[in-house]
């Protein structure tokens, strides 16, 4: 099966979309020896961040296992 997503540090709460994903869909993500399961609750394009569970306003997004940025709203 070919990868939809993926997070590239074990530290991450974001995942990227390696193809056109749609609201629905289930995917099974390995992060580090560990398997998290993710429905989408909207369309994510190729490239872009989706989160990999809730993060509060204000809150450090992180990828690459280092902050990235910063959440200006809650991201179910």
């Amino acid at each position: 099966m070919k990868q939809k997503a993926i997070v590239l540090s074990p530290k991450d709460n974001v995942a990227t979309a390696l193809a056109d994903l749609k609201a629905g869909d289930t995917l099974e993500l390995k992060i580090g020896s560990k398997a998290l399961e993710v429905k989408l609750t909207t369309d994510i394009p190729f490239g872009h961040k989706f989160s990999l569970s809730k993060i509060e306003a204000n809150s450090p997004v992180i990828k690459y296992g280092e902050i990235i940025g910063v959440s200006t709203t809650t991201i179910e």
